[in-house]
């Protein structure tokens, strides 16, 4: 029993002092050993001090403390300026590996720059690359990762985290934290949502992105998500050991999210108390938890706690200590500094000279053309005068992760800068409006750090000009945003509801400032703070405070100062061409907590751009987002269409740089631009291939393809040919493709190979990325691109044995610019074997059907296993292609529900509606959701290879697997068994 009495921690504190020289500390000694010789050397409570975000020193050994979680995903974030690179997706957008390990390497030295610097406040684990695949763009965390195909994903976070981890064979420069395991693609109600990921799903597509940085040994370590999968809290998947730990040399570090350990007893109610779900946690293989900031007392008492009950051994705190010791060990930390090259780092690298260039390169390769009908590149011989317009056109705007910007290169200046100052115009764009009531109007104060708001009567000094304008800024979704002409801070509530004018933006982690405004009958408008979800009204002393009901809100005129669309039109027909930046604010719609609705642009900037073409046609769409946008009504018309994530300190000096012609735009899209949210299933529905969903199954013609980027040159794609037109299963051919600039600029091309496989057991994609290349050439260039195809990537997770399998088959190979607009193709025959049909007297799990309706999948046991439960009276599972020779005379299910009632299942042939019925199962449960009885049910008239449905009857009814048997028993049923496998277990392949 562990106890901290004082008694106790003498005795072990002195059996701890008679240890032999301290071997950890002997950089010569294997690391496995001194890893041992530390442990050994640890009290109980200092082992499990280890096991908390913040790690306390151990003074008498000399070891100082540690933490888990510096962010940087795109740059060193939250402690401070630092270099500033273009988003995640942006980072992405280059498709240049080779470009995003320099960036991640600089974003590592300037990690233990800060640390150098600041030890507590810069941590070595940086949490970063984010992998979860970009399965719907309107995923809050769009930014965050790099595309929608998992290989691509893989690929590009292996470089990110090459750079970030360092190249040396020993120490590791910081230690990348891959996030968020698994199946992460929602925010709302994040914690308490379900991802259902089939068996096929996980295996083809969210596991590769783990699975890809891992196995190459770029990444150390992985974060839990908040989700459940499958029913089953994230943080508690046997995948974490079976396939993360599986598919990394090593011992792999797994970290908690924020709060996500308590969520097990808290918002998902899946333990009953936190020492349990904290003992759940770690025996599940997560090694440190991350809750209450640095206060690591209430983890290590409900650790403690749960030592003391049995619910956690010594030796799963032992295993989760050598992992979090493993890592502290490969950052040097117990080695003398000369040894470590990476200990040498200071402060003086972070934004030097070499990163800000770096930062810049990174900004123009992400750009991608996305229309151009001959507009651009705009000539500086003919241009005499520029508008740059839009609510984006001369500020730059970070995201939660992003660093603090050490300066910022805004279009406007970019192209100032290029072009000179008087060559530009520019206007903001936006409406200036005034807010009155009958008792005057609305005025804010001039003071720097701003002051409440107050209505003042007309005619008084301070009501008049300035102090009663401000700008509107319409983000999407009813969510607008306040900006006081009077001292240029916008307006936010306060804790109690004041409304102030002392923000510099919108931001934080509940964001204050956002508004929405809405219409009365009387032709004026109210005004609703979105993150109290109170109306403003105006108090006795005149102050404005967001705390009111509707009944109780105060009506608003508003009055139109400044019209900024005419503006915007007027500036722009004064010119020659005129740039319109657009796009979204990191902090307000689509973020962490917040899914967006729909994937329109803000109807104020559609508006906007519309009127700015109508004035100007020689008008340049720039969109500067986070993600895709559905911009079909928006930019008809529109001659020239640029689009990239927000591009970090040196974004406007690309911009103006591909503008003008003095960079050719390279960078390619990673995700599909849908027409409309119509395109897209649910939002929380994980199946891409029922759904048709991401570029691999949608059957729609997309706005922009995944893949998609035009150039200012020109490219032929001539010559492909394979090494062999046919592939072992464990074999691989070389793709070879002659790639040519025809045009009379250099540039930059990605040559991207597609294949699709033409014959299978199961729903294949249209078509999948294999390889790529980014390939810089001059006029007239030509290079030969050789791709390799391994067999072994082409292989399908084959539910019917549990496991990967290549299918013999032909296979279209085709390259191309995007996923859409083939060059050219070819073909090669993959000798694979033919999956045989279905043998249905081994056990088949339910989870493993073909095809299903009205169910959804949910944990079969606490700790591991999957079943599939009824969502609606009819719902079925498919199991295509079974062969059921002679007439099995019996089948055996395990049913079990919920709550207590009747289970029923009619098991059909052919059609899940009026196919023949070959058996009817029906068993009354009395327990809970993991306690599952066996039935064994009659068979008749099922003869050789059928398609079988089992079919729910009921809803709730919960099936975990069934078999078949030659022999033909009276209906039996037997007792229900409350644990793990239940009253019969599943052959494993």
């Amino acid at each position: 029993m562990f106890t901290t009495e004082r008694g106790t921690l003498v005795t072990e504190l002195s059996e701890l002092s008679e240890r032999p020289p301290e071997l950890f500390r002997d950089p010569d000694e294997p690391l496995p050993a001194r890893i041992d010789d530390l442990l050994g050397r640890l009290t109980v409570a200092e082992k499990l001090a280890l096991l908390h975000q913040y790690q306390a020193a151990v003074p008498r050994l000399g070891i100082g403390s540690f933490r888990t979680g510096t962010e940087a995903l795109h740059g060193l974030a939250w402690l401070g300026p630092a270099t500033v690179f273009p988003q995640a997706l942006g980072l992405a957008s280059t498709w240049n590996t080779g470009l995003v390990e320099r960036i991640g390497a600089a974003v590592g030295a300037e990690v233990r720059g800060f640390h150098h610097k600041d030890p507590d406040r810069a941590g070595l684990n940086v949490w970063a690359p984010v992998v979860n695949p970009l399965r719907d763009p309107r995923w809050g965390r769009n930014e965050e990762g790099y595309a929608e195909d998992p290989w691509l994903t893989g690929v590009v976070a292996t470089a990110y985290a090459t750079g970030l981890r360092g190249d040396h064979p020993r120490y590791l420069c910081t230690a990348p934290t891959l996030k968020h395991f698994l199946g992460y693609n929602n925010e709302t109600e994040r914690d308490t949502t379900s991802s259902t990921l089939g068996p096929r799903v996980l295996h083809e597509y969210e596991l590769p992105a783990f699975r890809i940085p891992l196995a190459a040994g770029a990444a150390v370590a992985v974060m839990a998500s908040y989700n459940l999968v499958n029913n089953r809290p994230a943080h508690l998947s046997p995948l974490i050991n079976d396939e993360l730990r599986a598919a990394f040399a090593g011992d792999l570090l797994v970290v908690g999210d924020a709060g996500g350990v308590s969520n097990i007893a808290g918002s998902q109610h899946y333990r009953p108390d936190d020492v349990a779900g904290f003992a759940a946690a770690v025996r599940a293989g997560v090694d440190s938890v991350t809750e209450h900031d640095s206060d690591a007392a209430r983890t290590v008492g409900l650790l403690a706690d749960a030592l003391d009950r049995g619910e956690l051994r010594m030796s799963d705190v032992d295993t989760a200590a050598r992992r979090v010791l493993s890592v502290r060990f490969r950052l040097g930390e117990f080695d003398p500094p000369e040894r470590n090259p990476y200990a040498a780092i200071t402060a003086e690298v972070i934004n030097c000279a070499a990163h800000q260039d770096l930062a810049r390169e990174a900004a123009r390769q992400s750009i991608v053309l996305l229309r151009n009908d001959g507009l651009l590149p705009l000539s500086r011989d003919r241009l005499r005068r520029v508008a740059v317009l839009g609510p984006l056109a001369d500020t730059l705007h970070v995201d939660w992760y992003s660093g603090t910007l050490p300066y910022a290169v805004t279009p406007r200046a970019g192209l100032s800068d290029l072009l000179g100052a008087g060559s530009v115009t520019f206007h903001e764009s936006v409406d200036r409006v005034a807010l009155r009531t009958p008792a005057g109007h609305v005025v804010a104060s001039d003071r720097g750090e701003g002051e409440p708001l107050v209505v003042v009567p007309d005619g008084a000094g301070a009501a008049a000009g300035a102090a009663t304008w401000f700008d509107v800024f319409d983000w999407g979704e009813d969510a607008v945003v306040l900006r006081a002409v009077a001292n240029g801070r916008h307006v936010g509530a306060e804790d109690n509801g004041t409304l102030v004018n002392d923000r510099t933006g919108p931001g934080g982690w509940i964001v204050r400032e956002t508004f929405a405004l809405t219409g009365t009958d009387g032709g004026r408008a109210l005004l609703r703070n979105l993150a109290r979800d109170r109306y403003v009204r105006v108090d006795a002393e005149g102050i404005l405070r967001a705390d009111a009901l509707l009944d109780d809100a105060t009506p608003f005129t508003v009055e139109l100062v400044v019209d900024g669309r005419a503006a915007a039109a007027a500036t722009a027909r004064e010119a020659d061409v005129a740039v319109v930046v657009v796009g979204n604010h990191p902090m307000v719609n689509g973020r962490e907590t917040q899914d967006r609705a729909d994937l329109a642009l803000p109807a104020d900037q559609a508006a906007l751009v519309r009127a700015v073409l109508d004035a100007n046609p020689n008008t340049v769409l720039v969109i500067s987002s986070s993600y895709p946008y559905s911009l079909d009504a928006v930019a008809a018309g529109a001659p020239a269409i640029l689009w990239s994530a927000h591009g970090g300190q040196e974004y406007g000096a690309a911009l103006a740089e591909v503008l003008v012609g003095a960079v050719n735009p390279g960078g390619r899209l990673t995700q599909t631009w849908y027409r409309s949210a119509a395109d897209l299933p649910d939002l929380l529905d994980y199946d891409i291939i029922a759904a048709d969903a991401t570029y691999q199954y949608f059957r729609g013609a997309p706005l922009f393809a995944f893949g998609h980027g035009l150039s200012y040159t020109t490219f032929e794609y001539s010559s492909l040919t394979l090494s062999s037109r046919s592939m072992a299963p464990d074999g691989a051919v070389t793709v070879s493709v002659e790639v040519t600039n025809t045009g009379d600029r250099a540039g930059s091309e990605v040559v991207q190979v597609y294949t699709r496989q033409f014959r299978s057991r199961v729903k294949q994609p249209l078509r999948r990325l294999r390889a790529f290349r980014r390939v810089a050439l001059s006029p007239g260039e030509r290079c030969v691109v050789e791709l390799p195809l391994r067999a072994a990537d082409l292989a399908i997770w084959d539910v019917t044995r549990g496991a990967r399998h290549v299918e013999q088959s032909p296979h279209q190979v085709f390259v191309g610019g995007s996923a859409t607009e083939p060059r050219l193709s070819t073909s090669v025959l993959v000798d694979g074997t033919v999956i045989p049909p279905r043998d249905p007297t081994r056990v088949t799990r339910a989870v493993d059907h073909d095809d299903y309706a009205g169910v959804t999948l949910v944990d079969a046991a606490t700790s591991a296993g999957d079943a599939v439960a009824a969502t609606e009276p009819g719902g079925w599972i498919a199991f295509h292609d079974t062969d059921f020779g002679s007439d099995p005379g019996s089948c055996r299910l395990a049913l079990a529900r919920t709550h207590a009632g009747t289970a029923a299942v009619t098991l059909r042939l052919d059609d899940p509606l009026g196919g023949p019925v070959i058996a009817t199962a029906t068993v009354t449960c009395v327990g809970g959701p993991y306690e599952w009885s066996a039935v064994s049910v009659p068979v008749l008239g099922a003869l050789g290879r059928r398609d079988l449905y089992v079919v729910f009857e009921e809803p709730d009814t919960r099936l975990r697997e069934l078999m078949f048997t030659v022999d033909s028993p009276p209906f039996t049923v037997d007792s229900p068994a409350d644990h793990a496998d239940g009253p019969f277990t599943v052959d494993t392949p």
